[in-house]
């Protein structure tokens, strides 16, 4: 059994951790820290654990665990690992945004490697520390990653995406209330979302010479939790011959499929998946990206990387049903 701990517990990303390892067939939930729910029980603020579970958080950090995930605010996971001695012994899974770039990939003596297993799947298994993707940067990438590897990205790169209302996290913001969210649509960050970063650099991983824009306009949508990307760039290939460079991309990939239809959130919702689909239209390649925001974008995700790293079956506790339609 893989002992993992959680440290801020309270939120998204720590709810659906818990949910996850809670059903985790080889994983032990040794504890899950909260500063402001110290013996408090889980199901009081993840009121649907009621029945599930009566552990409770706590307020003091545990060190007996091989694995902790770090789900805490951008910023706060750096000064959490500066300000706290943890064991060399003590693996580190971080879903904030801090360790994601190269240029900041380390504090003390821990290198994170970026964790996005269609991408790295190699060096996850044998990393000590994982630094978790972004939800929206996982749904971007997945689409355009096949065409990077391939050399097919000849130009600028056209994105639209919607984010459900969990993107934004349980801290309450003037457009994260439910009247301001509901029956409505509103643009953020466009062309200047932080996401770009991680996924230029992928990218660049995969074809040094890219080096044109990623035009990408995010939006709030009026749901609660998923993503839907619409990618599209100039693409001299036939349709079927994309299709080609796509499956032969993802042949070994355990949660990232291929459809022969269009896709849309209700196929992804509670699930850890991401599913792809491909449009020609003249000159244009449509590239459509759905993942859960929660599971392939956050905790999912996070434990797909810890069962690589403790050479589990990659999918062991993420066969987790869509919701119905």
């Amino acid at each position: 059994m893989v002992r993992v701990g959680i440290i801020g517990g309270a939120g998204y990303t720590g709810g659906e951790a818990i949910r996850v390892l809670l059903n985790h067939p080889e994983a032990e939930l040794v504890f899950v820290h909260s500063n402001s729910n110290g013996g408090n029980r889980l199901s009081d603020v993840h009121v649907d654990l009621l029945g599930e579970t009566d552990m409770r958080f706590t307020d003091r950090l545990r060190t007996d665990v091989d694995v902790l995930f770090l789900c805490v605010g951008h910023g706060d996971a750096r000064k959490f690992l500066e300000a706290t001695p943890i064991p060399d012994s003590v693996r580190i899974i971080d879903l904030s945004q801090d360790f994601r770039l190269a240029a900041s990939s380390s504090v003390g003596e821990r290198q994170f490697v970026y964790g996005l297993p269609e991408l790295n799947r190699d060096r996850i298994r044998r990393a000590r520390n994982i630094a978790n993707p972004g939800c929206f940067a996982t749904c971007l990438q997945l689409g355009l990653l096949p065409l990077a590897a391939s050399g097919l990205l000849a130009g600028e790169v056209h994105v639209t995406a919607v984010t459900g209302s969990t993107g934004a996290g349980q801290k309450l913001a003037p457009t994260s209330h439910f009247s301001q969210r509901v029956n409505n649509l509103s643009i953020y960050k466009a062309f200047g979302h932080q996401h770009l970063h991680e996924i230029g650099e992928s990218v660049r991983s995969l074809m040094p010479d890219f080096s044109h824009a990623i035009n990408f306009v995010p939006y709030r949508g009026d749901f609660a939790r998923g993503i839907i990307a619409s990618i599209y760039t100039d693409c001299p290939l036939e349709l079927e011959e994309i299709r080609r460079v796509y499956a032969d991309f993802y042949a070994d990939a355990a949660l990232t499929f291929l459809s022969d239809r269009s896709v849309c959130l209700k196929q992804v919702v509670n699930t850890a998946k991401c599913l792809l689909s491909l449009e020609k239209h003249g000159d244009k390649l449509l590239v459509t990206s759905v993942i859960d925001n929660l599971l392939k974008g956050a905790s999912g995700q996070a434990v797909q990387n810890m069962n690589l790293m403790f050479g589990l079956d990659e999918r062991a506790g993420l066969h987790l049903k869509p919701v119905a339609f």
